[in-house]
């Protein structure tokens, strides 16, 4: 479920936009009345959209853009604009904003628009989990704060604009291939396939068939003939992953293609022109494998013209927030849920471990948590068992209550209850319970801010059923929007 939130001082507009939004069933949808409304709420939610009116009172939609951008450059922001007001729009876009939509708005025109935004916004979404400050072709930024990572997107900006070979270094984990997709995306050939390979993972007889292709007959079980990678790869980038485990002989064949631009398929005369850009990643030590002779001396220095090295995690300690609410908002999108943060315990615990996997084991452990949260933050109740021992985190007992104890205490509790009293001379089963229904609702709806989804998800009603009774008792879900 994705979180979108609709900022405009026309509460019919609001309420027409979110309507549009909520019929497709794939949007949890929240209000703001004005810029200054919307900032705060941002900063208390993590949203994916916003979508944000020009002319407000207080602060206008431009303002508002800067301090949303600001706070947090990967959430997407559509301005929606009045005719008048559509040179206000455009300049919108130039700081930031994805598009613009002019009033009045079409609920399909909208809905178009917002899954564009949203298609785009997906490969950004990868990339920032390891790479969040980099200028994506549409002009928008995902940020990062430590100085090292700073330096890593001014690299990463230089070698988008220049066709030179890459080495990438870095611990396992840390997010090279992003990096190299990065490059790829943003560099002169875009438009051509970027094509991974991890040198690791190839027997060192198939190597060069893997990357040159073979002719049929050129060996025992070449029964036809095959396409190598770099031809997949042709006016894209080829990524060779763990370019350290490369054999010796293919070194020397690879170094020829950079320095000459041909190669030969295995048993074939001819030498076919590539044009392929190479990303090489490695997290050996390299300098030393060239003491060994277990890595040419020649091809280090063909590879590493403008090296990029990312930093192991725990020296990211800036970024753990971030990058943590970057996977919350992934996973929340690929999972239906709708988890806000992590609660102050767990951050803590997270801060305190040094995280030997990086930023994949920092995904993997949102994932695990994802998997067995039931609120809607992040608890230690939901972390490995490992990372609360390695920490020394105290897991202090989780409250648990069942069907049965919860019958015994409302027995107990008798008239106590605070839901519907009895107190008619008159039993009547249906009137009694249509007034249970509405108060459940109302206390529902106050617990939630009048949030039809995370309403209808923790209260455990299906969201037509919910919507049927809010009309049946003419409940007002705004009313419940500003609530204590």
């Amino acid at each position: 479920m994705l979180n979108v939130l609709v900022v405009d001082d026309d509460a019919g507009l609001r309420l027409s936009v979110k309507s549009a939004l909520v019929a497709t069933e794939k949007f949890a949808v929240d209000e703001a009345f004005d810029g200054v409304n919307a900032i705060e709420k941002i900063k208390k939610c993590n949203y994916n959209m916003v979508l944000l009116d020009v002319d407000m009172p207080r602060m206008k939609g431009l303002e508002a853009l800067k301090h949303i951008k600001e706070y947090d450059p990967s959430i997407i922001v559509i301005i929606m604009t009045a005719y008048a007001t559509i040179d206000d729009a455009v300049t919108a876009v130039k700081d930031g904003a994805y598009n613009y939509v002019s009033k009045p708005i079409k609920g399909e025109d909208l809905i178009q628009m917002v899954e564009k935004a949203l298609a785009a916004h997906s490969l950004i979404s990868q990339v920032a989990a390891s790479a969040p400050t980099l200028t994506m072709e549409s002009g928008r930024k995902i940020v990062g704060s430590t100085a090292q990572m700073q330096k890593v997107f001014h690299i990463i900006d230089r070698l988008s604009k220049v066709d030179t070979p890459v080495l990438i270094r870095g611990s396992s984990g840390t997010g090279k291939e992003l990096v190299a997709r990065a490059i790829h995306v943003n560099s002169r050939s875009k438009d051509g396939p970027f094509v991974a390979i991890n040198c690791s993972a190839i027997p060192e007889n198939l190597f060069e068939s893997e990357l040159f292709g073979h002719e049929k007959g050129s060996f025992t079980g070449a029964d036809q003939r095959k396409i190598g990678k770099f031809q997949y790869a042709e006016g894209g980038t080829l990524f060779l992953d763990e370019v350290g485990d490369m054999p010796s002989l293919m070194q020397v064949k690879l170094l020829r293609v950079l320095q000459e631009k041909v190669f030969t398929p295995v048993g074939s005369n001819r030498e076919i022109q590539t044009n392929v850009r190479i990303i090489a990643a490695t997290n050996r030590p390299l300098e030393e494998m060239i003491k060994n002779n277990d890595f040419r001396e020649d091809l280090y220095y063909r590879l590493n013209v403008m090296p990029i090295t990312l930093p192991a995690l725990k020296d990211r300690q800036e970024d753990l927030e971030s990058l943590i609410n970057n996977f919350i908002r992934k996973y929340n999108e690929k999972q239906g849920k709708r988890i806000i943060s992590c609660t102050p315990e767990a951050l803590s615990c997270f801060k305190k471990y040094e995280w030997p996997g990086n930023i994949r084991e920092l995904e993997n452990v949102i994932e695990h948590a994802f998997i067995l949260e039931e609120s809607n933050h992040l608890t230690i109740h939901s972390l490995p068992e490992n990372l609360l021992i390695v920490t020394g985190t105290e897991l202090k007992a989780k409250p648990l209550v069942s069907n049965v104890n919860k019958n015994n205490d409302l027995n107990k509790e008798n008239n106590n209850s605070d839901l519907v009293q009895i107190n008619d001379d008159k039993l009547d089963f249906n009137k009694h319970k249509e007034a249970f229904e509405k108060e459940f609702i109302i206390k529902a709806l106050t617990m939630f801010r009048g949030r039809i989804n995370q309403t209808a998800l923790h209260a455990n009603i299906p969201k037509k059923t919910l919507l049927r009774k809010i009309e049946k008792y003419g409940i007002n879900t705004r009313d419940f929007m500003d609530a204590p």
